[in-house]
């Protein structure tokens, strides 16, 4: 592993393992996407556990296809990496899939920091901007239809991402983690986030539910929903679905974009 960056790959190696016999950590300087990688690599039949990292991606994808840009730093100090993408790939047999995203996310905020907090349904938000990102991608295993090898992508802005052209400006790790580099963040992440993926397995997103809510980001907010309904996001019920209070009445939204609106008084907030 030749690399500028000094990556803890034999420490998240060490505490990986236990929980997934063959288990490896691999760090490339560039590729297109970590997801993308992972995704060949399984349609291929590669289905070992990995730990994959990019210093720098050339084409990452976010959720519907949108991009995500990684940037390996500038110069010799390449250690001060802008921000942080991996994927996790491992073959994953849950008896329901709905919610797996949330769960990472919950996963994500308790290894990081206090302040952060979560947009339904795949992003971390600091102070009502995103810093982080999470894209979840499967494929079958063949005649086994109770397992998928299951890639989970993350990206997180370590330092202060270019903000060119976006109306919002997107948040970064440093605001709350003064200093902290993007191996460090991984050393934080990576053995929780295998656990969570574990408990997920074997529970579903019921254990998870708490710890979502407590972090929910739109929780009591005025959100609009891609067919236009209206309504107060009330956090998710024990399968991840959100919950929104809408004139017609509580409605559970299990694969929608939402759109967060400036707090308004709606007529039946108080009945």
């Amino acid at each position: 592993m030749n690399s500028a960056i000094r990556w803890s790959a034999e420490a998240i190696w060490e505490a990986v393992v236990p929980e997934l016999p063959g288990f490896t950590v691999e760090v490339l300087p560039q590729i297109d996407s970590t997801n993308s990688e992972l995704m060949r690599r399984a349609r291929a039949g590669r289905l070992e556990p990995v730990l994959l990292v990019a210093e720098q991606q050339t084409a990452g994808r976010g959720r519907l296809g949108r991009d995500w840009h990684s940037d390996a730093g500038a110069g010799a100090n390449k250690a001060m990496s802008g921000s942080l993408t991996f994927s996790l790939g491992l073959p994953l047999s849950p008896l329901d899939w709905s919610g797996l995203s949330l769960a990472v996310g919950v996963s994500l905020v308790q290894s990081l920091h206090p302040d952060l907090r979560l947009k339904w349904p795949n992003d971390v938000w600091l102070h009502e901007r995103k810093l982080a990102g999470i894209l979840i991608e499967t494929v079958s295993l063949g005649n086994t239809a109770a397992t998928r090898y299951a890639v989970v992508g993350v990206g997180i802005n370590i330092k202060e991402p270019e903000a060119t052209g976006l109306a919002t400006p997107p948040a970064w790790l440093g605001e709350v983690l003064p200093g902290v580099d993007a191996p460090q963040a991984l050393l934080r992440i990576a053995a929780a986030l295998v656990r969570a993926l574990k408990a997920f397995e074997v529970h579903g997103f019921a254990p998870f539910q708490t710890g979502f809510n407590e972090r929910d980001a739109l929780g009591g907010l005025t959100v609009t929903l891609s067919d236009g309904t209206t309504g107060v996001a009330q956090g998710v019920d024990r399968v991840g679905a959100l919950r929104v209070h809408t004139a017609q009445g509580l409605k559970k939204i299990s694969s929608s974009e939402v759109s967060v609106r400036p707090l308004k008084p709606l007529p039946y907030e108080n009945l």
